[in-house]
């Protein structure tokens, strides 16, 4: 534990006191790139994703990515809008688990948390794929190792997150800021060149498209698709009104206030780059297949690529800073699935719907268990789907838009028990009619986003959410089984009538004698030292030693034909008979070594045979720990004693209990006595 202690610390940092807890807190400078990042960075494939669906009806198709943006934006302006108010109503945090949970019920809350979870793994996957995509397209010669680098890119995130929440924020603001300005520098040096008639022209502009333009139906089909794909721009809204406890006071105004500032940027970004990839004719397919005019070693790049070679020139300053600061904020977006997924884990661990672990705090205030789950199953997915994002993104945002339409209809309840107490107002029906409104919105997509995506992944995730319902389900009934089988049965402390206390002995050195007289200095009705008879010469010379040093607790003696420690043992103590309320002590000898090499050399025959007694009603396990210099790192100050050296001299053992530290272990005389 020394030995890990040290790279821990470095790459961590020191533990943080509970007290501290307020140091942590976000102002609204560094809560935008830690709860925003996913949502701002978003844009940077969104757009991209509306074009390669809509490459597949030719290049009449094509034109029609504003109006599929407009559509986007406009759901985005009404999702901010109804979180907006989620924040406010609920200032706890949790988000749409909190909001359900409140207002439709346990099976529709789990069902949110569940899409919830599943959105901010894939969170982390599509953004760093897409972000490796991106570098990839400057520096062409990575790209066999973009799956590696995907890897790297979730260490290094995983390891700034475990360092703290404010920490990571502050590391991660360059980033979100310098996309932000490098974004909007582009945008309006191409606005301008098109105002000026020096409209920006793509490198792709001059490649055609080998799909014909549908009718009818196929049509419809299609443009919905894209929107579909488009509305992948919505995914991190959410996770401001999941850390609304994170910020700082007044909290509810602060992140509704982020919110906006996300939202308002998210809009102009997204129709930005919509307008400016019409404009500059940008021409980009899943496959080189459905383009024509392809010229011999061409290489397709992202939209983001293009279009700030068109508007800056290709590898030029402005080229490289757009593509360094896309890469960059894609890669660390992630991050604002590392501050919501522990989040959210901690909060249904406390209501007991996942394991308990999540909800405790590790060494610098953060929900590191959480963290790592989070990064684990992100880092399988993108080795399991290749770093593809076309593939992954199949399965990103069925989960956000169930947790959106679960969020916005626990909201109208919310507000019609809220007028039921206060009366209808104004502000009221106003702010139900933005959730009602955005509750039809997001529902109606997330029927366009199934049927349109099931069969390219989306399926999955379909799967994956009633899975984990399933789960979170058993895991509380497991919990409410164990509450009740630990629930007192009777008023007061019921004694035990007799207690039998069994000393595990394996040959007479200073661990078994203080074993030995720990088991006698709790009077028990009855003492005996066994020994597991494993070497025959070895059980002679203990026999020995017992009559010489004339122990008076009596020696059993065991045979065992396997060489097994654990099966006798377990064997002579069902043969005690006992009585309803009497209890069977074990003592375990244990000498304890401080360093990891210490401990390969001993075997762990003790840890094997506690935790198969752990098994056997009516058996109580007392370890007896004897600590050799190399693990004496500890001592107890008795009241009015100088305080002893942190090293304790190596004939002075400490029992597990009632045992004083300090004193010299008594040995046991002949006479039955203790002498020191």
């Amino acid at each position: 534990m020394t030995t890990l202690r040290v790279p821990k610390r470095l790459l961590v940092g020191n533990p943080m006191r509970s007290g501290q807890l307020h140091e942590t807190l976000l102002p609204k400078r560094l809560a935008l790139p830690v709860y925003c990042s996913d949502a701002i960075s978003s844009n940077a494939y969104a757009t991209q994703e509306i074009l390669l669906v809509l490459a597949l009806g030719g290049a009449s198709l094509v034109l029609l990515t504003p109006w599929v943006a407009l559509a986007v934006v406009a759901l985005l302006a009404l999702v901010t809008l109804s979180y907006r108010q989620t924040c406010h109503a609920y200032p706890d945090g949790g988000g749409a688990y909190a909001v359900s949970r409140a207002n439709l019920g346990r099976n529709p809350s789990l069902i949110a948390a569940a899409a919830l979870m599943v959105d901010y793994v894939m969170t982390v996957a599509v953004s760093i794929a897409s972000g490796v995509e991106n570098f990839v397209s400057a520096f062409p010669g990575l790209t066999p190792y973009s799956v590696e680098l995907c890897v790297g890119f979730i260490v290094v995130i995983t390891v700034m997150n475990l360092r703290g929440v404010r920490e990571s924020g502050t590391a991660f603001a360059i980033p979100t800021y310098g996309f932000i300005v490098s974004v909007y520098v582009m945008l309006v040096a191409g606005f301008w060149n098109a105002a000026t008639g020096h409209t920006p022209v793509a490198e792709s502009a001059h490649l055609g498209f080998t799909g014909t333009s549908p009718a009818g139906a196929a049509l419809i089909i299609l443009v919905l698709r894209a929107f579909a794909s488009g509305c992948t721009s919505l995914t991190g809204v959410e996770a401001v009104s999941n850390g609304v406890p994170t910020f700082r006071e007044p909290k509810t105004r602060n992140a509704s206030i982020t919110l906006l500032l996300m939202g308002g940027m998210s809009i102009v970004m997204m129709g930005g780059i919509a307008l400016l990839s019409t404009w500059s004719n940008l021409h980009i397919a899943d496959s080189l297949h459905e383009l024509t005019n392809v010229p011999a070693g061409y290489q397709q790049r992202t939209v983001l690529a293009q279009l700030s070679a068109a508007v800056f020139g290709n590898n030029s300053f402005g080229f490289f800073a757009v593509q360094g600061f896309t890469t960059l904020i894609l890669a660390l977006a992630a991050n604002t699935a590392f501050n919501g997924f522990p989040v959210l884990a901690s909060i249904l661990a406390e209501d007991r719907y996942l394991p308990k672990q999540l909800g405790r705090r590790g060494d610098r205030l953060v929900f590191s268990n959480g963290i790592l789950i989070l990064a684990s199953v992100a880092a399988l997915l993108i080795v399991a789907f290749n770093a593809s994002v076309t593939g992954l993104i199949q399965l990103y945002i069925v989960g956000v838009f169930v947790s959106f339409t679960l969020s916005q209809s626990g909201m109208i309840v919310y507000w019609r028990r809220h007028a039921a107490q206060n009366g209808w107002s104004a502000r009221l029906i106003g702010s139900m009619a933005i959730n009602a409104v955005g509750a039809l919105a997001t529902a109606l997509v997330l029927v366009i986003v199934l049927v349109t995506k099931f069969t390219h992944g989306a399926w999955l995730v379909v799967i994956a959410i009633p899975a984990l319902v399933f789960v979170m389900l058993r895991i509380h009934r497991h919990y409410q089984r164990v509450s009740d089988q630990l629930r007192p049965r009777a008023a007061g402390i019921t004694l035990p009538s007799r207690i039998h206390a069994v000393v595990l002995v394996s040959q007479l050195n200073e661990p078994a004698l203080t074993a030995l007289a720990f088991a006698r200095a709790i009077h028990p009705s009855s003492v005996v030292g066994l020994r597991v008879d494993t070497n025959a010469a070895r059980t002679r010379r203990l026999v020995e030693d017992w009559a010489r040093r004339d122990v008076p607790v009596p020696l059993a003696i065991v045979p065992s034909e396997y060489r097994d420690l654990t099966e006798p043992v377990l064997e002579y103590l069902s043969q005690i008979t006992i009585g309803p309320r009497d209890v069977v002590e074990v003592f375990i000898p244990e000498y304890v070594v401080g360093h990891w090499w210490e401990q390969l050399l001993h075997n762990q025959s003790a840890l094997r045979l506690k935790t198969r007694l752990l098994y056997m009603p009516g058996v109580m396990v007392t370890s007896v720990p004897y600590q050799l210099r190399s693990a004496q790192q500890y001592s107890l100050t008795r009241p009015g004693a100088a305080a002893e050296p942190r090293t304790r001299p190596q004939h002075q053992p400490v029992a597990a209990s009632g045992t004083a530290a300090g004193e010299s272990q008594p040995a046991l005389s002949g006479s039955g006595k203790l002498e020191a």
